[in-house]
């Protein structure tokens, strides 16, 4: 299995022990790799005065393509960042001692203070972690895509979607995110509010040195939707130079508007309230600004569920192209 020469292995087709090989060596090449405990794992490879701490699954990586190596590894290699990943082989919260020691060591060790800047980076579980391990580098910027707050029952209580993982102490070191973040920097939490449980635990990381950026209707897969706006690996870029902000963010969410499996939920979300006029206006945005067949198709049904109640929608606009942002805020009222 060469890395650099002719001979190439699909990736995709190797045992994950051979995927461990593979990703080991060429840490041990750029950093470093080891195990963490029997179901962790640390890629590191060094590069420059920026380091990117992201928390990744096996799974997650091993469903990127090309070179199945860590989101936070492609985004510093190209960019001569340092990276730092912490590889779970499932979905644990990161809540292992081997874990709390590994950072332990790094903070003996002055490990972050050789960074002229540290960005942690996580979604869902991984994005607990990150609030939460970022209390090891102060100042450091944290952006969380729908993380849980803990899974402590008695603070968590209402969420049972995780219930393996109710025996799992969050009470112990580096357990309720939201209170490991008071030395960031800045942190950021992306979230859907129109998803409860979600929308339940970002509540719980309102405090002063956190900006709660709520994105309606975009569901319960941030991280792949980001991805699929083709946005997600600039957000990342944009804090490892410093230059993330909630206008920032917002400026490249408006690419949210070419991308149908959001704007599928969006129309989902207004027929949910019978909100027809509106769902046929979007139909016809998308329609006149994509080539989208099906969307042509549900246009005329809803067209003409309105004729057969003697409505007609209202002229479209020739210019500015309408924003489905104000969709959004109708369907929240």
């Amino acid at each position: 299995m060469e890395l650099d020469g002719a001979i190439r292995v699909d990736l995709t087709t190797v045992s994950n022990a051979e995927w461990y090989a593979h990703i080991g060596v060429i840490g041990e090449e750029a950093g470093y790799f080891e195990p963490l405990g029997p179901k962790h794992s640390v890629f590191f490879a060094e590069e420059g005065p920026v380091l990117l701490v992201t928390f990744e699954t096996r799974t997650a990586i091993r469903a990127r393509p090309g070179d199945q190596l860590p989101l936070g590894h492609a985004i510093a290699k190209g960019n001569l960042w340092s990276n730092l990943t912490i590889i779970a082989d499932e979905e644990s919260w990161y809540r292992d001692p081997a874990i709390y020691a590994y950072f332990d060591r790094l903070v003996d060790d002055a490990f972050f203070e050789d960074f002229d800047r540290v960005v942690f980076y996580g979604a869902g579980p991984g994005g607990y972690a990150a609030a939460a391990f970022s209390a090891v580098a102060p100042g450091a910027t944290v952006i969380s895509l729908q993380p849980q707050a803990t899974l402590d029952p008695r603070v968590s209580g209402w969420d049972t979607r995780y219930e393996k993982m109710r025996r799992t102490s969050f009470t112990d070191r580096y357990g309720f995110a939201p209170d490991m973040l008071e030395g960031a920097g800045e942190g950021f939490v992306i979230y859907d509010p129109n998803e409860m449980l979600d929308a339940m635990h970002a509540a719980l990381f309102t405090r002063d040195y956190v900006t709660r950026l709520p994105c309606p209707n975009i569901g319960g897969t941030i991280e792949a939707i980001l991805a699929e706006m083709n946005i997600l690996e600039p957000m990342l870029v944009l804090a490892c130079e410093g230059r993330f902000t909630a206008s920032a963010f917002w400026q490249l969410y408006r690419a949210r508007r070419d991308v149908r499996h959001y704007l599928r939920n969006v129309l989902a979300r207004l027929e949910s309230k019978n909100r027809t006029v509106l769902g046929a206006i979007l139909c016809r945005n998308v329609v006149r600004r994509l080539n989208a067949p099906r969307w042509v198709v549900r246009l005329n049904r809803l067209e003409a569920e309105l004729m057969a109640k003697g409505i007609t929608l209202p002229p479209e606009r020739p210019a500015p192209i309408p924003d489905v942002a104000a969709l959004d805020k109708d369907t929240t009222g």
